[in-house]
């Protein structure tokens, strides 16, 4: 498991490169901002946060408690769920409009421009949460 990346990973990859062909400029992983989101667009006042099913325990078919360890991946899950709380609503405190995107949605979609328009749409529409 050390060898898993927390960033760029192919899901963010394949966000980040929809988003330029789109023609939206963005920075990566701000340190300064809670959570260091994958990607954040300042023109917009938006980021983007792309979450593995598995590391943030989503309830979806690609979530499996594991077999083995069961009370350490539930600690580490639990701990990444409440980080994941924790970021989203100091970033809504500061300003921010914010974006998750999990990677069963990103691995369940055919077509790509959908799903890029309503990113879009959203990136220039005033709603302050999305969740894909």
């Amino acid at each position: 498991m050390s060898g898993i990346r927390g960033r760029n990973t192919r899901p963010e990859m394949l966000v980040r490169s929809l988003l330029h062909r789109r023609g939206f400029r963005f920075r990566l992983h701000v340190k300064q901002l809670k959570g260091k989101p994958d990607i954040v667009l300042p023109r917009y006042g938006a980021v983007i946060f792309v979450h593995g099913c598995f590391w943030h325990g989503h309830d979806c078919p690609l979530f499996k408690w594991p077999k083995s360890r069961e009370e350490f991946w539930k600690n580490k899950i639990g701990r990444n769920q409440l980080n994941d709380r924790i970021a989203v609503e100091t970033l809504q405190a500061q300003g921010w409009r914010i974006c998750t995107i999990w990677e069963c949605t990103l691995r369940k979609c055919d077509n790509f421009d959908i799903l890029m328009g309503q990113i879009a749409d959203w990136l220039r529409g005033d709603t302050r949460l999305l969740e894909l």
